[in-house]
């Protein structure tokens, strides 16, 4: 492709609505163009390079056994009401408004539907369908490029089996197909353990790539190779003691004391030896969650154990369900409350803990003999420098960039859709299923992400719109135009994919601003100076490195190189 024929707006400024280096180059470079908040034109050079992840995603995907479907993106309401995610999704789903239709925003109940009516038998399982369609959600605040638009491009697919130990099957077979994906569009990324959402199932991993500009905070461990979003992370944490002797409950007088600190620095203790209570509203009925000091609650921790709708009391229901104000409520007492505490206090005594009076709390609080606590569960957030849960080495939280999540959706939705085949003995059972989602244009953006200087990207050669930049430098040279032109020929015929800068009216210096800008692998730069010692100069993109190769063996070099 010239550049003088083609449509390549680069741009020198920074766009002020972008703030990080993905969305700043992807405008710069001229990759796409926004049309609305959170819409994006793709431009041919960025379409290219969409082009070659969807090709590596399609080859690795066949190479396990998928099939390719093209579903469409307008649904009717009525298939999300069957699962109840018409509500699940909220505010983000499109509406159709003049016709009861959505914009899908994935596409599980379309594949249920069609798995319904056709998949009756054990004998047609396993299979493994995926499609590479544009998705719709109405972000409200979208913002960084394309990490989080409203309309983007999803590759999903997902797995039918009979049976649970199928599932495992099919959910490891897409974990290794995305493992190979990711590595050939150049990632260095994280599997973590993640929450389930709005998708359900018993199982998830994320595939994450380590980024400033991610909205997911993991926790990694280098050591012991555990990696986790921290909805979910654990750590190696001592739990409270239990004292050998039991001391009997004591009310005291606390003034003003409101925070863990202040109470501990009242009575001279460690914050350990507090218990912290939460009050929680789900359905209506009163919920107390107990913590170890200042331990953090996790919210997503404690929706998965209530649900999305459990939400924080407000101060005039803590009044009113336990008689004091946040600080002095504990977990002795209550009436027609659910009592839960976190795994750290389980089964603990000699504890501290607000006596549901104002200023008052109460000591040597014994979790066995002084509370109704009806179970134990992790709740905590993990901390920086806290112990991997198998104890080596430390934790680093981490911010990341979601690329991929995979999910073992079980029967969820073919019992909700009454998907259902025979099995050998002629049983009726719901399909059992998978759900594997990766976003194309996120590999884009985090490619670059991972990829760039302050000049510009820097693409690895598997997804580079081209091979090769080459750059004629004197235009108004006779001999040093004829051999560039001869170079872009040979290159070609060798199946070479070649930019060639043939422009008449860039200076050189603007052509090697441009040629860092657009980052392809290999920079071939045709100039007076060295042809007339019967060299090419070459610059690799990636490292800086220059080199020159005389004239009759750059094709042999350059093709070496692409090919390497």
């Amino acid at each position: 492709m010239r550049l003088s024929k083609g449509f390549f707006p680069t741009v020198k400024e920074v766009p002020s609505d972008a703030v990080i280096p993905s969305h700043q180059l992807m405008i710069r470079a001229g990759l796409m163009r926004q049309l609305a908040a959170g819409i994006f034109s793709f431009l041919p050079i960025g379409y290219s390079v969409m082009k070659k992840v969807m090709n590596i995603i399609r080859e690795e995907m066949d190479a396990i056994g998928g099939q390719e479907f093209h579903l469409p993106a307008l649904n009717p309401i009525e298939l999300w009401e069957e699962t109840d995610r018409v509500k699940a999704f909220g505010d983000i789903m499109f509406h159709i408004k003049n016709r009861a239709m959505v914009l899908a925003p994935t596409h599980e109940e379309v594949i249920t539907n069609i798995a319904k009516n056709h998949v009756k038998s054990h004998n047609q399982m396993p299979q493994i369908w995926y499609q590479i369609q544009t998705k719709f959600r109405n972000e409200p605040r979208p913002k960084s490029g394309v990490l989080r638009g409203r309309q983007f491009t999803m590759k999903d697919s997902y797995s039918m089996d009979s049976s649970w130990e199928g599932l495992d099957k099919s959910y490891d077979l897409h974990a290794e197909a995305y493992k190979k994906i990711y590595t050939r569009c150049g990632l260095n990324f994280y599997i973590v353990g993640a929450s389930s959402g709005a998708m359900g199932g018993s199982g998830s991993q994320e595939f994450m790539v380590e980024s400033n500009a991610g909205e997911d905070n993991l926790a990694v461990c280098v050591e012991s190779g555990y990696a986790a979003n921290v909805e979910i992370a654990t750590s190696n944490v001592p739990k409270a003691e239990r004292k050998s002797e039991s001391k009997p409950l004591q009310e005291i007088h606390t003034p003003n004391c409101k925070s863990i600190d202040e109470v501990a620095s009242f009575l001279k203790l460690p914050t350990t030896q507090c218990a912290k209570s939460l009050i929680f509203i789900n359905a209506n009925q009163p919920i107390l969650v107990l913590m170890l000091g200042n331990d953090q609650l996790n919210e997503s921790k404690l929706q998965a154990v209530f649900g999305q709708d459990i939400r924080p009391a407000q101060p005039e229901e803590l009044l009113k369900f336990t008689g004091a104000d946040a600080g002095s409520i504990g977990p002795v007492g209550l009436k027609n409350f659910t009592i839960v505490a976190d795994k750290r206090l389980e089964n603990a005594n000699g504890l501290v803990c607000g006596a549901n009076k104002n200023d008052y709390h109460l000591l040597d609080l014994d979790l066995q003999r002084d509370a109704q606590i009806k179970s134990y569960h992790d709740f905590r957030s993990v901390e920086e420098g806290e112990l991997s849960p198998d104890g080596k080495g430390k934790l680093r939280i981490i911010k990341g960039i979601e690329v991929g999540h995979i999910f073992k959706l079980g029967t969820k939705y073919s019992v909700a859709m009454k998907a259902n085949f025979l099995d050998k003995d002629g049983k009726e059972n719901p399909i059992i299923m998978g759900s594997y989602g990766i976003g194309v244009e996120r590999i884009v953006a985090c490619h670059i992400e991972q990829h760039h200087d302050e000049f510009g990207i820097k693409w690895q050669k598997s997804i580079a719109p081209y091979d090769v930049h080459l750059i004629c430098v004197n235009m108004n040279s006779e001999s040093v135009v004829s051999k560039a032109e001869e170079i872009y020929s040979k290159l070609e015929k060798n199946g070479i994919s070649v930019l060639f800068d043939d422009r008449t009216d860039a200076s050189p210096g603007f052509k090697f601003k441009d040629a860092d800008l657009l980052g392809m692998p290999l920079q071939v730069i045709v100039g007076e100076k060295n042809l007339k010692n019967g060299q090419i100069e070459i610059k690799e993109r990636n490292s800086g490195e220059r080199r020159t190769a005389s004239v009759d063996a750059i094709i042999e070099e350059v093709v070496k190189f692409v090919n390497a």
